[in-house]
C-alpha cells in the first residue's frame, strides 16, 4: 500500500492571521509531503527485508517507520482540528465533547490553559494532545515527543497541537507561547468532538 497526502480541507490562506500562508504551504507541501514519501520508501524497504527473511534489516527500518508514520498520521488529524474563522474554527463545544471537558478538567478555560502549558513546555519537538482514554472512558492530556503517535501512549487523537518549529518560526520567531495562545481561536471543536464520539462508542 502507498500513502498519499489528504486533501487539505482549507485553502493555504485560510488560516490567516493565525497560521501564514507561507507556513501552511511549506508545512503541507514540504514537511507532511517528505513524511509520507519517506514512509513509502521505509515499508518498501521493510518489504524486501521481510520477503527476504532479513529480520536485523526489518529491526532496523522499524524507527523510520515510526517517525515517518506518525509524521504522517499526526499531520493528517491536524489539519482536520483546524478551521478557518468563517467555518467554525474558534467556535466554542457544545454537547458531550463539552460536557467531558467540564468533567475532567472543570472548565474548558482550565482544559486550554493546562493543554497550553504542556505545549509550551514540550523541550525540543513534539505534540500536545488531548486524548481519550478507552480504559477508563475519560479524557487525558499528553505530549509526545517528535512525531511519536499518540496512540504509543494508549490514547486515542482527539486534538493534536503541532510545537515543531516548523510549525510556527516563520511568523512567530521563538515566541512559541503566542503560537499557542492563537492557536485557540482556529481550533474545529466540531471536529475533535466528531473524534470523541467515535472513540467514546
Amino acid at each position: 500500500m502507498t500513502y498519499t497526502l489528504p486533501d487539505l480541507p482549507y485553502d493555504f490562506s485560510a488560516l490567516e492571521p493565525v497560521i501564514s500562508a507561507e507556513i501552511m504551504t511549506l508545512h503541507y507541501t514540504k514537511h507532511h509531503q517528505a513524511y509520507v514519501n519517506n514512509l513509502n520508501i521505509a515499508l518498501e524497504k521493510y518489504e524486501q527485508a521481510n520477503k527476504a527473511q532479513d529480520v536485523a534489516g526489518m529491526i532496523a527500518l522499524q524507527q523510520a517507520i515510526r517517525f515517518n508514520g506518525g509524521g504522517h498520521v499526526n499531520h493528517s488529524i491536524f489539519w482536520t482540528n483546524l478551521a478557518p474563522v468563517s467555518k467554525g474554527g474558534g467556535e466554542l463545544p457544545k454537547g458531550e465533547i463539552l460536557q467531558a471537558i467540564q468533567k475532567e478538567f472543570g472548565s474548558l478555560d482550565q482544559c486550554i490553559e493546562t493543554m497550553s502549558a504542556l505545549a509550551i513546555g514540550i523541550q525540543g519537538s513534539g505534540w500536545a494532545w488531548l486524548g481519550y482514554n478507552k480504559g477508563n472512558k475519560r479524557l487525558q492530556l499528553a505530549s509526545c515527543a517528535n512525531q511519536d503517535p499518540l496512540s504509543t501512549a494508549g490514547l486515542v487523537p482527539l486534538l493534536g497541537l503541532d510545537v515543531w518549529e516548523h510549525a510556527y518560526y516563520l511568523q512567530y520567531k521563538n515566541v512559541r507561547a503566542d503560537y499557542v495562545k492563537n492557536f485557540w481561536k482556529i481550533v474545529s471543536w466540531k471536529n475533535v468532538e466528531e473524534r470523541f464520539l467515535m472513540a467514546s462508542r
